[in-house]
Order: C-alpha cells, then sequence, then structure tokens
C-alpha cells in the first residue's frame, strides 16, 4: 500500500479557476479507483469560494498554529471524504476569505503560509506519504523545506516528493528581500531559490524535488528551450534526468454524448444521429444559417495570443470565402474581443460569437460543431481537443505540447485522429482547415473518422497508472 499526499492551490469541484483544478478533482480519484489499496490524500486552502453544500458535509479535525518567518498564524484543518479520496482544507480566513483564489499583493505570503500548513498537517494528523505531489508554484515551498529544513526530522524524513509545472508561465518569482521575512529561509539557502538575481520558487522545487513531471510528455521536452521555458532553461536542462511528461486526462463521466444533460440530443460513435440535431440546435442559438451539409468551425478559448487568436485573426475573412461556418465562445484580450465582435456582424449567418464564459453552451458547441480549431503557440496539456474528441468534433491543432501528444494527423491510410500542423503561421493553419473541409466532403470516410475519435481513451484511467507507476519508483528510489 502507498500513500500520497496530492498538494495544490486549487481542486475541482470545491474551488478552481483552471486545468490544475481538473488535474486535482480528477487524478487523486482515478488513482484511488486504480489502485483502492492505496491511501490517497489532497489538501488545498479553504476559501470563501467552497460552497455551503461542501462545509455542511467537513469534518472539524484539528486547530494549530503555523509559524511562518516571525509570524505565528492560526490554521484549522477540515476535512471530507469524496470519491475514494480525503481532502483536507486549510483554514485561514485572513489568507484565504477574499473575492477570487489569486491575484492579491500577499499571494506570496499566502501560499508560503499554506505550503508550511502542508507540512504541519502530516506531523498532527499522522499521515507522513510514501510522497508528497506538489503542484505549481503555489506549493513549491513545501518541497523545498521538506527537503532542505525538515529532511533529518523523524516521519519526514522518507517522504519523497514529485512536483508537477502545470504552466511554465508561472514559477513564483519575487524579491530576494522577502527571503526571511515572508518565506521564512534563511541566507544560507538562497542559492536553492535564487535565479536571475531573483527568488524563484518553481526552481527551488526542481532542484529539491525527487522527481518533476509535466503535464504531457511534448510539453517538458520544450520547457527546455529558450522559447518555451520563460528563461527557466538552463535549471531544466541541469535537472533533466529527473524530469519527465504525463498526459492529462478528462472526466469522462462528465464529458459523455451518451448521457449529457446539458446537450439538446445524445448519441454515440455507434449511432451518430443526435449529433446532427446538435448541430441544428448549434447553428440556432448562434444565428447561423440551418444547413446540415456546411462544416461548422468552432473555437472555445481564452482568448489570448499565445492561444493563436493573432493567426486567426489574419485568416478570419478569408476562411469565410468557403463554405463553412465559424463559432467562437469565451473572453480575454479587448483587442482580440473587438475583432471577433466586428467579424461577426460582418459575417452574418456565417459566424456567430459569443463573449462570454458558459460551460453549458460549451457542452452545445463541442457536441454540435464538426471541427475544433486550437492553433496554440503553447499548450501544456489542453484539455478541450480531448473533449471535442470525445463528442465526436474533429480537433485541427498546431503541434505543440500536449497537442503533439494526443492528436496526430489525418494521412491517405485512414490513420490519425485530427488534423495539424507544425509551423506558427497562419497559412499553414489555414490550409490544413481546406484539408479538413475536403474530408469532410467525403461523408464516409468522415463519419469513420467521427466515429474514430470518441472511441479514444482519453480517461484519467490511463494517467493514474502511469503516476502510479512514478510513484512507485520514487518511493523506492
Amino acid at each position: 500500500m502507498k500513500k500520497i499526499l496530492f498538494a495544490g492551490s486549487e481542486a475541482m469541484p470545491f474551488g478552481a479557476t483552471g486545468g490544475l483544478g481538473d488535474v486535482l478533482g480528477a487524478l487523486p480519484p482515478a488513482l484511488a479507483a486504480v489502485h483502492p489499496d492505496w491511501d490517497v490524500r489532497v489538501v488545498m486552502p479553504l476559501y470563501a469560494q467552497v460552497g455551503a453544500e461542501w462545509r455542511e458535509k467537513m469534518t472539524f479535525e484539528k486547530s494549530i498554529r503555523v509559524t511562518l518567518a516571525w509570524r505565528e498564524q492560526y490554521c484549522g484543518i477540515f476535512s471530507l471524504d469524496h470519491k475514494g479520496v480525503k481532502y483536507y482544507f486549510i483554514d485561514n480566513e485572513y489568507y484565504f476569505k477574499r473575492n477570487a483564489l489569486y491575484g492579491f499583493f500577499d499571494d506570496a505570503e499566502r501560499f508560503a503560509f499554506f505550503s508550511r500548513a502542508v507540512l504541519d498537517l502530516m506531523d498532527v494528523m499522522d499521515f507522513f506519504p510514501d510522497v508528497l505531489h506538489a503542484n505549481d508554484w503555489q506549493t513549491a515551498l513545501s518541497v523545498i523545506v521538506l527537503k532542505e529544513e525538515r529532511s533529518h526530522m523523524a516521519g519526514y524524513k522518507d517522504v519523497k516528493a514529485v512536483y508537477t509545472i502545470h504552466n511554465i508561465d508561472y514559477q513564483g518569482v519575487y524579491s530576494l528581500g522577502i527571503l526571511n521575512d515572508v518565506f521564512g529561509m534563511s541566507e544560507e539557502k538562497a542559492s536553492i531559490v535564487e535565479y536571475s538575481g531573483a527568488l524563484n520558487l518553481t526552481k527551488g522545487a526542481i532542484v529539491c524535488a525527487d522527481f518533476v513531471t509535466t503535464v504531457s510528455p511534448q510539453y517538458s521536452k520544450e520547457i527546455q528551450t529558450e522559447f518555451f521555458s520563460h528563461g527557466l532553461h538552463h535549471i531544466i536542462n541541469q535537472y533533466g534526468f529527473k524530469i519527465g511528461g504525463i498526459i492529462n486526462g478528462i472526466d469522462e463521466a462528465a464529458y459523455d454524448p451518451r448521457t449529457d444533460g446539458d446537450i439538446p440530443a445524445t448519441f454515440s460513435a455507434e449511432s451518430l444521429g443526435g449529433k446532427k440535431a446538435d448541430k441544428e440546435a448549434l447553428q440556432r442559438e448562434f444565428g447561423l444559417e440551418i444547413r446540415p451539409d456546411v462544416p461548422v468551425i468552432a473555437m472555445v478559448s481564452r482568448l489570448a495570443e499565445h492561444k493563436g487568436f493573432d493567426l486567426v485573426c489574419s485568416i478570419a475573412d478569408e476562411l469565410m470565402n468557403d463554405d463553412v461556418q465559424f463559432v467562437l465562445l469565451g473572453t480575454g484580450d479587448a483587442g482580440f474581443e473587438a475583432f471577433f465582435e466586428d467579424f461577426g456582424a460582418r459575417h452574418p449567418g456565417k459566424a456567430g460569437i459569443r463573449l462570454a464564459y458558459n460551460r453549458k453552451l460549451s457542452k452545445l458547441i463541442y457536441a454540435g460543431a464538426d471541427m475544433f480549431l486550437m492553433p496554440s503557440k503553447s499548450e501544456a496539456c489542453g484539455l478541450a481537443q480531448m473533449i471535442a474528441s470525445r463528442y465526436g468534433t474533429v480537433p485541427i491543432v498546431r503541434e505543440t505540447g500536449g497537442l503533439y501528444d494526443t492528436i496526430k494527423p489525418y494521412s491517405w491510410d485512414r490513420s490519425g485522429n485530427g488534423f495539424t500542423f507544425a509551423a506558427y503561421n497562419a497559412y499553414d493553419m489555414l490550409y490544413v482547415i481546406r484539408e479538413a473541409e475536403g474530408v469532410y466532403r467525403d461523408k464516409e470516410n468522415w463519419e469513420k473518422l467521427v466515429a474514430k475519435i470518441m472511441k479514444i481513451d482519453f480517461s484519467w484511467n490511463t494517467s493514474a497508472g502511469k503516476y502510479a507507476a512514478l510513484y512507485e519508483r520514487v518511493s523506492q528510489g
């Protein structure tokens, strides 16, 4: 039996803003399902956003004091069993009763407190895991303190540390001047976290961890280069011997076209009639011409440059010369929002734009569209291409990060599960979109492709098995 403790700043369904929350909501239960004899637990902050429906089910465990430099702060520990996993919640209203999870002037102090609370929790709950699995910069300090301050202490000395980089853009970079005052680290330890004249928590975690993972194999290679690393490639290359990637999965129960109550008509790979009904509903919802014969190309995304929207803007009007329709759901950069609002007005009946975040509407798009466009400049893993595949909407992606790992180009021999391009170039993208349009006109082969991609196993079970093998290897090392 193994004992695994995940530490993260968010987890679905309790409080989340993005992919990290999805991972910590899905991977631990999947791991517990793969190894029912393992003791799998998760610890996260008790944010104001954690709903009453969850708080009512929590058990108060203990009240302790956490030392953070010169501070001694209250820390309440609550617990909740969910999907075969025990979740711990770290309570301190001064740090976590805010109107958002992140984005405050004292985030460094908030998550330094949380990281030290994670380690104190092991002692007071008498739960010293075989592996502490920390995630992103918010919990990087827990890895550093474990290895640099507590590795000689009973219980802690046998705990191995895995650290996952979900997005290298966010490294936890601060002034070295707060090393002791905020993080409670001595000057003698400065070399562990110092990088380019600043304090870099991700660098420290890479140095200290027993193994470092990224959320796709390709991304683990990409961040070794200057283009993708946001300056950290020197350290990543130095410690490349203990860095690897494991692709994320998706919750196939939450994204199941056979049972999804958020779409007008359910369907399966064997019976695609419902997808046609969903396409008509999608066209009505977005004010498009009701035409079953025209391919609908969709995007559901944050409107940001690294998502490839500069490429889309470059060829959007030219694409409208083709017999296609275009649907976009998302919010983000004001410049992109203005462009697409005007674009939709210029192409009534052919382009439908919704500048919003709407999970239920996104389900209709996944189910009703024919093609799903993801031309990202960088994509650590990406979930949308896997969700789209689950609903039989064929991905068109740039070959980067997790997009490269999950989507392989459709070929003359009918191999592949989507359409891909390598160079970050608008006309390379347009070329493969038109290649997809050509295959779409061949109805027999298109329906075979749709049925094929719906059967691909993108579940967490595969990924959980790979993490389990990693934990076995690390704990024996």
